[in-house]
Formats: C-alpha cells, sequence, structure tokens
C-alpha cells in the first residue's frame, strides 16, 4: 500500500479511538455542565426572591446574575479538567490570569458598568419608582440593570443611562423627599397695595387642593423692574412630577381669580416701535390721523 496512505490511515484510527478514549469524559463534562447551569439558574431566581423580599429587587437581580456567571466559569473550568485530564486547573488560572490584562482592556466600559451598577444598588441612591434627572433626561426609575439604568421618561419614552454616568454625574432625585417647593412669579405695578396683594394671594394659593399647609404659603416681594413689582408665590406640594403640574395649574388659575376679584391690574409688557425709513410727509400724515382718533 502507498505509504501516504497508510500513514493517513493510522492518523485517523488514532483519532478515532483518540475520540472514543474521550467519549466518556466529554459526556460527563457536557452533563455537568448542564446540571450546574440549571443549577446556576435556581440559584440566581432563589437570590432575585431573598433580596426582593427584603425591597431590594435590582441587588437581587444583579447578584443573582453575578452568581450565576461565577458559577459558570468556574463550572468551565472543571470541565476542562475532566475532558482533558492530563490539563491542571493551576495552569487555566496561570492562562486566565495572563489574559485578564487584555479582557479588562476589551471589556473596560461593561465591567464599569458592572461595578457601578453593584454599588449603586447596595448605596440606593435611588431606588425604582425614584423620579430623576441626569444628563439632560428626566423620568421615573424602572429598574437598574448590570449595564444601565432604566429611566421611563415623562413623555413614555425609556431612556438607558450607563451605571457608570449614574455613579460619576450628578443625579437629581426629585422625589428623594416627601415634599418639594415650586414657585410662580407674580408682577404687579408699583404703585398697587402690596401688603393687601400679598395676603390675599397667599390666602388664594392656602386654600388650593394639594398644596401642603406646612411649611406655609409664602408671598414675598422679589425684585423692582422699572414700574412694575416681581411677587414670588411659593409654596409644597407631593414632589411626583404630575401632582405638581396639577397643583401648579390649580395655582395660577387661583392667583388669577384673586387678582380678578380684588381689581388687580397685572401689567403687562408694551413695546414703541421707531419706523425712521418713513418720510417727513408720511410721519406728519401719521400724527394728524393719531391726533383725529384721540378722545
Amino acid at each position: 500500500m502507498f505509504a501516504p496512505l497508510v500513514l493517513l490511515q493510522e492518523k485517523l484510527l488514532g483519532a478515532v479511538q483518540g475520540f472514543v478514549l474521550l467519549l466518556p469524559n466529554l459526556v460527563t463534562a457536557v452533563v455537568f455542565l448542564l446540571v450546574v447551569w440549571y443549577s446556576g439558574k435556581g440559584l440566581a431566581k432563589l437570590i432575585s426572591r431573598l433580596c426582593a423580599s427584603r425591597g431590594r429587587p435590582d441587588l437581587g437581580a444583579l447578584l443573582g446574575t453575578l452568581a450565576r456567571v461565577l458559577l459558570v466559569s468556574l463550572a468551565f473550568l472543571v470541565a476542562s479538567a475532566i475532558v482533558f485530564p492530563t490539563v491542571h486547573p493551576g495552569d487555566i488560572f496561570a492562562a486566565l490570569s495572563i489574559g485578564s490584562v487584555a479582557v479588562g482592556l476589551a471589556f473596560k466600559d461593561i465591567l464599569q458598568n458592572i461595578l457601578a451598577g453593584l454599588l449603586l444598588v447596595i448605596q440606593r441612591p435611588y431606588r425604582r419608582g425614584d423620579q430623576v434627572a441626569v444628563r439632560g433626561f428626566e423620568g421615573t426609575v424602572e429598574q437598574v440593570e448590570s449595564r444601565a439604568t432604566l429611566i421611563k421618561t415623562y413623555d413614555g419614552v425609556r431612556v438607558l443611562v450607563p451605571n457608570s454616568d449614574m455613579y460619576t454625574q450628578p443625579v437629581v432625585v426629585n422625589t428623594a423627599f416627601p415634599m418639594h417647593r415650586n414657585e410662580l412669579a407674580v408682577t404687579v405695578g408699583l404703585g398697587a397695595d402690596l401688603p393687601g396683594i400679598l395676603e390675599r394671594l397667599g390666602r388664594a394659593v392656602a386654600a388650593v387642593p394639594g398644596v401642603a399647609a406646612e411649611p406655609a404659603v409664602e408671598v414675598v416681594p422679589w425684585e423692582i423692574h422699572q414700574a412694575q413689582v416681581e411677587l414670588k408665590v411659593r409654596w409644597w406640594a407631593d414632589s411626583h412630577r404630575l401632582p405638581q403640574v396639577e397643583i401648579k395649574g390649580r395655582v395660577i388659575l387661583a392667583v388669577n381669580a384673586a387678582t380678578i376679584e380684588h381689581g388687580v391690574a397685572l401689567p403687562y409688557p408694551t413695546s414703541v416701535v421707531v419706523l425712521d425709513g418713513l418720510d417727513a410727509d408720511a410721519r406728519a400724515a401719521g400724527a394728524g390721523e393719531a391726533r383725529h382718533r384721540a378722545p
């Protein structure tokens, strides 16, 4: 028989024999991985339920995912040792330690977001249902995942903000406290009865449903603009967005009704337009028409 064919046949027979000898180890490793895979899912669910029962659903989801990934990774190392008995776990760990630098550089942002997410769910600067503002986005926190925080904006759009940004950037938590102060600017004439107006506006706003009795409503003279005085009407109400919007609308209606009832004229801006392009005859004609219309 031709020598190359004989050599090829021997190689093929050796490969088949090696596979047959390796087959029990391979089956054992596959079964082991399947058992660990489903055990990891069960462990993740158990951790999630335990944390959810203590009011920490996001922490449970993140810890469950990390526990499952760690368990499956260790299972792959054990399965490798089962399939290839000559390979020692120490050799695998040495190879992983060498490649960990490259992996860390390649997945730097992912690992940074995972670590930030873990710190966020442990420290809990905000929680599910809190209304926050960050990087120009404002809405309700739906969930803190391993990579990003899910925010539903007030117009029904979901925004995924990376956890690293949520941890390092300034975040405004509007619902951190049950009450939130609002204010409305009201302008009156300089000759108006300011003490009386302050009292009437204060009573009108305090009677609006949803406005807190304590702290009390404040109406403060704020600035003077030419012949006008700017007042700041301040009140406290529920810190959530929907009550804030509804109550502010009621306050505007109450202020308007109070000024009409007591005959307080709210000034409005006026302007004078000078048309320099008109000739003398047109300006004279305009002046004569104005005198003719004057009472």
